[in-house]
């Protein structure tokens, strides 16, 4: 037995010597059935957190009382019955680090859901399309956590519980179950929290519509302003572009290309002045001949 169930132990039994009036607020939290937990248990974790693990470790006890004693029990085999809730919640504290768990919410799921099974299950089968003992074990735990917290945990918003039935699936379940599970607790969510639902929609409608309403209203366009524009439509239809322009063929003698023009000029040129400098050149040394001779 772990420091922490033995302090747990201590306190409750002296929680129950200074009240005798606090049993009725107890479970029991061992098999042997002589000792008890304070359900207030202050020293604990109360946060969201802290509940939300408090579900996870409820779904596992949940479980396990399903596939023992409450098939046991529903099989006329009254006999075998041998792992009562109060003694699964006792084994759970006993094996586990629960200083992070609102341990009196823990308690409250594993006393309060047994007792109520019968009515838990009627308000699920309303909304099944099947026999609920066809359903899956851990989907019937979380469905009976959902349906608990809907019908008397009205403090939690039904977005919530239905929000938390989703976790818990998607840390436990099957990958296709939270289909069922998410449209079985929203129908049963309007009939139990009828009003809360109701109020629910309208403030997503007032919302919706202030939004929509908020969105600017387009400009109504005159007569001028309409002209002007298409004005400006036609210009720039008549603009030529790129695609307009005539294209230039490389065989369309008729096109000049100045730079070649400019190169066959400067070339005729420089041949005739070689020829006008050597035809010079030779009348010079005519000339000098003759002069020469005489």
């Amino acid at each position: 037995m772990t420091d922490q169930l033995k302090r747990a132990i201590s306190a409750a039994k002296t929680a129950q010597a200074n009240d005798p009036q606090a049993e009725a607020t107890r479970i029991a939290s061992s098999s042997a059935g002589d000792q008890t937990f304070d359900m207030s248990e202050s020293s604990y974790k109360t946060s969201h957190t802290a509940i939300r693990k408090a579900r996870r470790f409820a779904m596992q006890g949940l479980y396990e009382w399903l596939v023992t004693d409450r098939r046991f029990d529903v099989d006329g085999k009254l006999g075998w019955k041998a792992n009562a809730p109060h003694d699964i919640a006792a084994r759970t504290r006993a094996t586990n680090a629960m200083h992070t768990v609102h341990i009196g919410y823990y308690h409250e799921m594993m006393r309060d859901i047994p007792e109520q099974i019968e009515a838990l299950d009627t308000l699920i089968s309303q909304h099944l399309d099947r026999d609920i003992d066809k359903l899956d074990t851990v989907e019937h735990a979380i469905l009976l956590i959902g349906a608990y917290e809907l019908q008397n945990r009205l403090e939690i918003p039904y977005k919530v519980v239905l929000d938390e039935a989703m976790k818990l699936n998607n840390h436990f379940g099957a990958t296709d179950a939270h289909k069922l599970i998410n449209a079985v607790l929203d129908k049963m969510a309007v009939d139990i929290r009828a009003i809360e639902v109701e109020s629910d929609t309208k403030a997503n409608l007032r919302t919706s519509q202030k939004a929509v309403a908020k969105q600017p209203e387009a400009k109504p366009v005159d007569n001028n302003e309409k002209a002007a524009i298409e004005a400006i439509e036609t210009d720039i239809d008549d603009t030529p572009t790129a695609s307009n322009k005539p294209r230039i063929s490389a065989n369309n003698a008729t096109v000049k290309r100045n730079s070649a023009s400019k190169a066959s000029a400067n070339i005729s040129d420089f041949k005739a002045s070689k020829r006008d400098a050597a035809q010079n050149t030779v009348e010079k040394d005519s000339v000098i001949d003759a002069n020469n001779q005489d």
